[in-house]
């Protein structure tokens, strides 16, 4: 007889994985398939929701089959997603009304500029925990809603739905056109800038100053729920839960208690701190955000800080620069040199997130003299993650009274051993590696098996749970402190680079 079995669905930036684990947390199989990039304009970032949705159809079978399991087998799905890319589509024939417009995308920073010279504009962040920023959804509908006036009138009849993209996949799992569920889950719908952070529910202040009509919004439901059984693609299974990919990484990583943080080190990278049944109230440029709710007991929340580019550096460096051919050569080129050589990379290539927000900051180079090598560039690249990680959680202990004692890492980036010694030495606390890797998707697995009882609390899957490196912090605490006053200084150079008023610069990202 198969072993029962948990299915998770990782639907990420670049990809979209399924992935099977038994009671032990174990992985019993992988399917993967890529999707396209579009960049149709500098700044602008878009998948296609539908190319997502059939690239579902075709890895949920094969990782079943690679289990060698059926479908009967599988007790329950946990679905994790990128978070904020919007998708608007239409509720009659299932079909996108546009590309999604993806997280990273920054083309509604007119708008955002424009709704923060409003009245009321103070009230957002008391709200619903979040700046007003172009990196949520509520600006996105909005620029999709002006650009077609029959849109908006569709979206008002409840015509046209808005989705993350675990409300798309669960609609369309649950039977699309026909009778699909249309619902997000806490943690997804924290990230809209039109959810209250206290009610856990649509905010209709949020809804009037964004102009968001409220019949195209998706029900809003606990982390792990009874979303559904799908009805395609593979019938009958029970979809258990639905998580932002960085809070199904929180619960992965077992940051059940508050204190507990993880970083995930990928394109960006994302540290969220779980901070209790209150939400933490940010003063320091972080997100106040919800960190899951298991069925009906009270949410947990976390204070989460953003970075936008990590890993996403190294690519530009091996693909724009051309000074590596494959990622991980860049750890190796960075120990052909002791130390930076005085050089800073701030990469700032789309603005700053946490804890800057500085939207027209741009990436610099500082400190050259032709000292500097191939190797202190590729220091630096690295270093450059070490530093703006160190920014968050300085950040993270200032707002939440508590201190960071060890940080949870996980991520592509993780496999960098100088990389993780570095994030070691910077924070001066141990880093941690977890012996599964994939998080993410482990993460929405368990909370799909708690909903179902798969297994049967949280300390059932926290026994699970493995730690497979760790880096302790070497830096002298001088050297630290001075190479944090460079970085400091390296930052604020960034400032200030793209005005509202500027003319277009060929290639740049507005």
């Amino acid at each position: 007889m198969a072993q029962r079995c948990v299915m998770s669905i990782d639907q990420g930036t670049t990809s979209t994985r399924c992935m099977l684990f038994d009671r032990r947390g174990q992985l019993l199989s992988v399917a993967q398939r890529e999707h396209q990039q579009h960049f149709p304009r500098p700044g602008w970032v878009e998948h296609d929701p539908a190319e997502i949705w059939r690239n579902l159809g075709k890895i949920l079978p094969q990782a079943v089959r690679d289990a060698g399991v059926d479908s009967q087998d599988v007790v329950a799905v946990g679905i994790a997603n990128q978070r904020e890319t919007t998708v608007l589509w239409d509720r009659h024939t299932g079909q996108p009304v546009s590309r999604a417009i993806v997280w990273l995308d920054t083309r509604t920073d007119a708008l955002v500029a424009e709704l923060a010279a409003r009245p009321g504009a103070e009230q957002v962040p008391e709200r619903c925990g979040l700046p007003l920023a172009t990196y949520f959804s509520a600006p996105r509908i909005r620029w999709l809603l002006d650009r077609k006036p029959e849109l908006r009138e569709r979206a008002e009849r409840g015509d046209v739905l808005f989705g993350t993209m675990e409300s798309w996949l669960i609609w369309n799992l649950t039977g699309g056109p026909e009778g699909g569920v249309h619902v997000t889950d806490v943690t997804n719908a924290s990230r809209t800038l039109l959810m209250n952070l206290h009610t856990l529910t649509w905010d209709d202040k949020l809804l009037e100053f964004f102009d968001v009509p409220a019949a195209m919004l998706p029900r809003i439901t606990s982390s792990t729920s009874a979303y559904g059984v799908s009805r395609r693609i593979v019938p009958g299974i029970q979809i258990g839960a639905a998580l932002g990919d960085q809070h199904a990484a929180l619960f992965g990583q077992m940051c059940f208690s508050p204190g507990e943080a993880k970083c995930t080190y990928g394109t960006g990278s994302f540290l969220l701190m779980n901070t209790g049944t209150e939400p933490a109230k940010s003063k320091n440029g972080l997100l106040t955000t919800v960190g899951y709710q298991l069925g009906e007991e009270p949410a947990v929340y976390a204070l989460e800080g953003s970075i936008a580019v990590t890993g996403s550096l190294v690519q530009w460096f091996r693909d724009n620069l051309g000074l590596i051919t494959s990622a991980p050569e860049i750890e190796t080129l960075a120990r052909t040199v002791d130390d930076n050589g005085g050089c800073y990379i701030v990469p700032a290539f789309s603005g700053l997130f946490a804890p800057h927000w500085r939207s027209e900051a741009r990436g610099v180079i500082v400190g050259l003299t032709s000292y500097i090598t191939k190797g202190h560039l590729a220091r630096a690249v690295l270093e450059a993650t070490g530093w703006q990680t160190r920014e968050v959680v300085d950040a993270m202990n200032a707002d939440s009274g508590l201190t960071l004692t060890t940080l949870k890492v996980d991520g592509g980036m993780t496999s960098d051993n100088l990389l993780m010694q570095t994030v070691a030495d910077v924070l001066n606390v141990p880093v941690v590696r977890a012996m599964m890797p994939e998080t993410v998707s482990l993460g929405a697995a368990y909370a799909a098996g708690l909903a179902v009882g798969y297994w049967p609390d949280l300390e059932g899957v926290r026994r699970n749970w493995h730690r497979a490196a760790q880096w302790q912090p070497r830096m002298d605490a001088e050297r630290r402190a001075a190479e944090y006053r460079n970085w400091h200084r390296a930052v604020e150079l960034s400032f200030g680079w793209m005005r509202p008023d500027d003319p277009p610069k060929p290639g740049a990202t507005r």
